[in-house]
């Protein structure tokens, strides 16, 4: 197995987000490598950090990493979107920090064997939970013309997810397709020859609406968001990393849903719903990296941090 490695984006920024407090409690719902964690739980004296991750080596790995922490953390094998449950067993007095760090880890892409990347030829894969018995396999080989083209074209936003579709609808008809590099080339063929050479591989959308698929990565976060936002105690902050505007739009609507979720006409002179806000914006526009961390790390450039604060 790979060293887990995982650069973690946003570092400084999400643990001055957090405005942590040494006695205070809180949650990391995205392990990864645990590089927030280290930076969160080094800060806390008779504080505790809920480590979460659904993926095992994660787990696995962090947990060596915090070793020397491993008194003020409670490590927890789950999906974020069980968040409230967690709180619930772990923390039933409230927490005052909450971490997201969406999306695939450096250590599930660079590891060619779990299936999530198109440059190394793997099985089929691109389970973040490795127990799970759904895969990339089971949507490439399984899912209809009509379903393949949809997920391709909403979790991908792939202009061309109906010809991509058609294209591995037809190959599997021959055999069924096993591998990354099996199903690159099949999505390659779609692409005029200009595109199939410039800029990014054509097969990175794709790949990103399988993966969101099978792992139901945006099914996961309006739930955890409201969970987080009910377990937070008040003055408790709450930040998020997205890396694509799929994530940054769910995030973003959740936040407008707690800050101005007013339901009266726009032309009552004053509101009878009797919403009162939960939220408030910590950055009206969302963070991003710096030149220098985009030059350390070409993963951040897509990053966007959004911070909320409990009323």
């Amino acid at each position: 197995m790979n060293e887990f490695r995982h650069v973690s984006v946003l570092l400084s920024e999400c643990i001055d987000a957090l405005a942590i407090k040494p006695e205070g409690t809180y949650v990391d719902c995205t392990l990864g490598g645990g590089g927030h964690s280290l930076e969160i739980v080094k800060r806390l004296t008779v504080g505790r950090l809920i480590a979460i991750d659904r993926d095992g080596d994660a787990l696995s790995a962090a947990g060596q990493r915090l070793a020397e922490y491993r008194d003020k953390i409670t490590f927890v094998k789950d999906n974020f979107e069980n968040l409230a449950a967690v709180i619930a067993k772990y923390a039933p007095d409230g927490v005052d920090g909450v971490l997201f760090d969406l999306g695939v880890s450096s250590y599930q892409l660079d590891t060619g064997e779990r299936g999530f990347s198109y440059h190394a030829d793997a099985p089929l894969d691109m389970r973040m939970d490795r127990d799970s018995d759904f895969s990339a396999y089971d949507v490439v080989n399984t899912y209809s013309c009509a379903d393949l083209a949809r997920i391709i074209r909403d979790y991908g936003e792939e202009r061309y997810a109906s010809r991509i579709a058609s294209a591995i609808v037809k190959r599997r008809e021959l055999q069924p397709i096993e591998t990354t590099l099996e199903l690159s080339d099949i999505i390659k063929s779609v692409f005029p020859p200009k595109e199939r050479f410039e800029g990014k591989n054509p097969s990175r959308r794709t790949f990103q609406a399988i993966r969101i698929e099978v792992n139901r990565e945006l099914d996961a976060i309006p739930a955890a968001l409201d969970a987080a936002v009910a377990g937070l105690k008040s003055g408790g902050r709450i930040a998020v990393i997205t890396f694509h505007s799929l994530e940054d739009r769910l995030v973003k609507e959740k936040f407008r849903e707690y800050i101005d979720g007013c339901t009266c006409p726009k032309d009552f002179p004053v509101c009878v719903c009797g919403f009162k806000p939960s939220l408030k914006l910590i950055n009206k526009k969302p963070i991003t990296a710096d030149t220098q961390e985009l030059d350390e790390n070409l993963r951040a450039r897509s990053a966007k941090l959004r911070i909320a604060e409990k009323l």
